[in-house]
């Protein structure tokens, strides 16, 4: 008879894995659905469940998720039939924060993606064209 692990998941992620038959992801993470949308991440899904309760408090106002931004434009280069696609970020939420009377652009990490040259690049593309600080939570 096979004898069960009793080796315990280390988060929520890989324990929800465990129970769900779900494959391995790069970083641990369990996508998660919620109103209908798709989050990578139980804790981007649970951080979206707290903005909706900031947003019920009247504490901020006009949650987007997954808000879209234009890097850098489209380009052609000479002698290519098409152009190349412009170069977007999507972050994981917007909204606006009452109390500091500004746009926040919001994006959930683990410490593994936050470290990521790809989002790096992406975070300092957002600051310098957009002036657009991204915050980040964990």
């Amino acid at each position: 008879m096979a004898r069960k692990s009793s080796k315990r998941p280390s988060s929520l992620e890989q324990l929800v894995r465990e129970i769900s038959g779900e494959p391995k992801n790069k970083f641990n993470a369990v996508k998660v659905v919620i109103d209908g949308i798709k989050f990578d991440s139980i804790t981007e899904g649970n951080r979206y469940e707290e903005l909706k309760v900031l947003v019920r408090a009247g504490l901020i106002k006009d949650l987007e998720v997954q808000p879209v931004f234009i890097l850098v434009k489209s380009v052609k280069f000479s002698g290519d039939k098409k152009a190349t696609p412009a170069m977007r970020y999507t972050a994981d939420f917007r909204y606006y924060d009452i109390k500091k009377d500004k746009v926040i652009v919001e994006d959930v990490k683990s410490k593994a993606t936050a470290k990521l040259t790809d989002y790096r690049m992406r975070r300092h593309m957002m600051l310098a064209f957009h002036e657009i600080e991204i915050l980040e939570t964990y």
